[in-house]
């Protein structure tokens, strides 16, 4: 069922990605003059375009190497990153100074096998910035394509559990910035739906997000959250099984028994990664049988 989504729809899926990331390279180009002014002031004013820069190298640079190449401040670059903003509290002339070491390396290292008009004043092909923008748009995504595959299944989960809920007489609810366990009406579903948590080690709560939270029809019934999960090979869901079992340690050491926590998988999960979850008391449900999420709803 996975592989033939994958060879129906992951392409797809990449290439749109692939389309409005080649905007954005195009956008970058514009805003340095085709690269040809790279300075600190640009890059404070525009720090969101400092991904783009770094596949722009000959090597692509990842963030920790581009921080150890330039020697420079660690949380800038990821704020960065992150966020595609400035730190709040760094003082401009520091900022400065760390921004001169990031267009330095990056100055250095540009890919001028991609950006031919580096080398000489020949007036620049239009042709030539179109070719530069998708090679660089598709470092990006090569460098991003798991993740991309992944929020694209997890879109087509979703859709489909909410078509599967809408069927019984479920409603989506609105704002989740405002929904809790305690407001959850029966028969209403909700997508990222944060809950609170207790801290292992203190009485501090802290919000961690479900995939699904379903408070089902009836009295008295527990909410169900959902996490759906999606792979396309055996060795990533054992590197990340431990994120799923932590999750049910702090809901469980919160709600003791008053909340059912299932994973909603497809593709390739194996018997260890199973295993492990089981030990954890985590149950699941695959995707071609949906239908056994009624039991859930109805036996909670």
């Amino acid at each position: 069922m996975y592989n033939d989504w994958f060879m129906n729809f992951a392409p797809e899926a990449f290439r749109n990605t692939r389309l409005k990331t080649t905007d954005d390279v195009l956008n970058t180009l514009s805003k340095t003059d085709n690269y040809k002014n790279i300075s600190p002031k640009l890059l404070a004013d525009n720090p969101e375009i400092l991904a783009t820069l770094r596949m722009s190298t000959c090597p692509p640079i990842a963030v920790d190497r581009l921080i150890g190449l330039a020697g420079v401040n660690s949380n800038l670059v990821k704020k960065i990153e992150n966020s595609k903003k400035l730190p709040d509290r760094m003082s401009a002339p520091e900022l400065d100074i760390e921004l001169s070491k990031i267009c330095v390396i990056i100055l250095k290292l540009l890919d001028k096998d991609i950006f031919p008009w580096l080398n000489n004043s020949d007036p620049i092909n239009s042709e030539e910035i179109y070719r530069a923008s998708t090679i660089i748009a598709d470092r990006l995504c090569g460098s991003i394509a798991n993740p991309i595959i992944r929020n694209a299944q997890e879109k087509r989960q979703l859709e489909l559990i909410k078509l599967w809920l809408e069927k019984r007489g479920y409603k989506q609810s609105g704002d989740n910035e405002k929904l809790s366990l305690d407001n959850l009406i029966p028969g209403t579903f909700a997508f990222h739906f944060n809950i609170q948590v207790k801290m292992d080690t203190s009485r501090r709560f802290v919000n961690i997000p479900v995939d699904v939270a379903i408070k089902p029809l009836g009295k008295n019934k527990k909410p169900v959250f959902l996490e759906a999960k999606s792979a396309g090979d055996f060795a990533n869901v054992n590197k990340r099984r431990k994120e799923e079992a932590q999750k049910m340690s702090q809901l469980r050491n919160t709600y003791n028994g008053d909340i059912i926590f299932i994973l909603f998988l497809c593709g390739y999960f194996d018997s260890g990664y199973l295993g492990y979850e089981a030990a954890e008391g985590i149950d699941w449900i695959w995707e071609h049988a949906i239908d056994e999420l009624e039991y859930y709803l109805t036996e909670g």
